[in-house]
């Protein structure tokens, strides 16, 4: 892997330091910049221009949604991972929907954070389990407004129960379908999505507004 630089912003100067030792000891991870909240970053983002920013969600001043916004706006493939507490689900659909890459419970094992920047770094979205689970477990088939025009309404069916994380054995048995046909719903959806996971299943019926969460 290439040497990166890391934006890490976060308010809390302990929280901060602490994620910072543990970064600067990967090989791969050049340089660390700091900020104490958004209005920091996008103030000094173009001189020190970051490959990955590590962004907290809840920030006083330019809180990370806005951030996340405009740094987006500005440079559109930025990779941005939120650094979140379990109790901000209500923030994860906009940031999904800015285009945030990965999200992290700020509790995770380093382990996780390692493997959160290796795969938005390749071009793939993260999210701590925790998260993934909470998301999952809130969303919805939109009753009214514009169904993306791609997917028949069989596989949004099938895709909702596969982002709530059912096997093709118990989606074929609660959509009373042969599992060979949901593994060719599978299949399609993937294909017509570009998603490798379910995690990147997720992310495209949240953006396209095929689901919504609760």
């Amino acid at each position: 892997m290439n040497k990166i630089s890391i934006y890490l912003v976060d308010d809390h100067s302990l929280f901060r330091e602490g994620l910072k030792l543990l970064l600067s000891k990967l090989d791969f991870v050049e340089q660390i910049f700091e900020a104490n909240n958004g209005r920091e970053i996008l103030e000094n983002f173009e001189k020190n221009k970051a490959d990955l920013v590590l962004l907290d969600i809840e920030m006083p001043e330019i809180n990370g949604i806005e951030a996340a916004t405009r740094l987006l706006k500005n440079y559109p493939d930025l990779k941005i991972i939120a650094l979140s507490m379990y109790s901000d689900e209500q923030y994860y659909t906009p940031m999904i929907e800015v285009g945030v890459k990965g999200f992290l419970l700020k509790n995770s094992d380093f382990s996780d954070v390692k493997m959160a920047i290796t795969e938005v770094l390749d071009g793939n979205n993260y999210f701590s389990p925790e998260i993934l689970t909470g998301i999952v477990s809130g969303l919805y088939a939109q009753k009214s407004g514009k169904r993306n025009e791609e997917l028949t309404k069989r596989e949004v069916e099938v895709l909702l129960q596969i982002c709530k994380g059912l096997s093709n054995n118990e989606i074929g048995d609660k959509l009373f379908i042969s599992k060979r046909t949901v593994d060719k719903h599978r299949e399609n959806l993937l294909l017509k999505t570009n998603a490798k996971n379910t995690a990147e299943l997720v992310v495209y019926a949240i953006k396209n507004r095929i689901f919504t969460v609760d």
